[in-house]
C-alpha cells in the first residue's frame, strides 16, 4: 500500500484531506506537533473506524531532523509516499509596527520553512521512482498582501514561490507540484467565531467546505500528466475578489 502524507492535519481541512486520500486507498499519514499527539491519534483512529488505513506521526515540521525521521518512518512503515500535502496555516494579524521579530520568524518557519523541509524530503524519495504529487495549501495572502498581514503574507508568498520553483524543477522528472490558493473563510469553529453571519453564509454555500477542498486535492493528484494544473484557486461563489 502507498502513503499520503498530510502535514498540518487538524480537525477541519487537513482532516478532510486525510479522509479523502484514505478513501482512495492510501494510508493517510497525518502529522501535527507532538503536543497535539492525542488529537492526531484520534483523527487516525476515526479514519480506521471508517474502514480505511491511517497512522499518526507527531513531529515538529519546522525541525529538520524531525522531518527527515518522520518521512523515513512513513516510507518504512506505511509504504512509498505517493502524495504529500503541506497544510500548515499560521494566520496571524498584527500591524507591522507591532509585529515582533519572534512573531515574523515563527510564522515564516511554520508557513514557509517547514513547507521547504517537507517538499525537499518527499522529492528525494519520489524522484527516483519517477512519480508522485506534492501539494501546498496557500491563501489569499499568497498573492496579495493585506494590511496587518505582513508576517503571514511574507510566509505564504514564499511558499508559493517554493511551489513554483519545485514545479519547474520536478515536473520534467515526473513529479506533479501544485499550489492551491484558498480564498475565503473555511467551515471551521475558528471562522464561525469570527463571523456573526456564519450560519447564513454557510446556508448559502458562502464558506468553503473542507470536504469540497479535499475533493479538489484528490482531483489534482489524479490529473493526467498531459494536463497538469500548477496553481488552483478555490473560493465560494459569492466571495469578492
Amino acid at each position: 500500500m502507498s502513503a499520503a502524507l498530510i502535514i498540518g492535519a487538524g480537525d477541519a481541512t487537513g482532516g478532510a484531506i486525510a479522509r479523502a486520500f484514505a478513501a482512495e486507498g492510501y494510508t493517510a499519514c497525518v502529522n501535527r506537533r507532538a503536543r497535539n499527539a492525542a488529537q492526531l491519534e484520534a483523527l487516525a483512529a476515526s479514519i480506521r473506524v471508517g474502514g480505511h488505513q491511517a497512522r499518526a506521526y507527531p513531529a515538529d515540521a519546522r525541525v529538520e531532523d524531525e522531518m527527515v525521521a518522520m518521512v523515513d518512518g512513513v516510507e518504512a512503515e506505511a509504504g512509498p509516499i505517493e502524495v504529500a500535502v503541506f497544510n500548515i496555516g499560521a494566520n496571524v494579524r498584527f500591524g507591522v509596527r507591532e509585529t515582533t521579530a519572534q512573531v515574523y520568524r515563527k510564522v515564516w518557519e511554520m508557513a514557509a520553512f517547514s513547507g521547504f523541509l517537507m517538499g525537499r524530503e518527499v522529492a528525494r524519495r519520489m524522484v527516483p521512482r519517477g512519480r508522485g504529487t506534492i501539494l501546498f495549501t496557500g491563501a489569499t495572502a499568497s498573492v496579495r498582501g493585506g494590511a496587518g498581514f505582513s508576517a503571514f503574507s511574507g510566509a505564504k508568498a514564499a511558499l508559493r514561490m517554493l511551489a513554483q520553483s519545485m514545479s519547474r524543477e520536478l515536473a520534467p522528472l515526473g513529479i506533479h507540484v501544485a499550489h492551491i490558493v484558498i480564498d475565503g473563510g473555511i467551515d471551521t469553529e475558528f471562522v464561525r467565531g469570527l463571523r456573526p453571519d456564519f450560519d447564513d453564509l454557510k446556508a448559502r454555500d458562502g464558506v468553503l467546505s473542507p470536504e469540497a477542498i479535499a475533493a479538489n486535492y484528490v482531483m489534482l493528484h489524479k490529473q493526467p500528466r498531459s494536463a497538469w494544473t500548477h496553481e488552483l484557486d478555490l473560493r465560494p461563489w459569492i466571495e469578492a475578489w
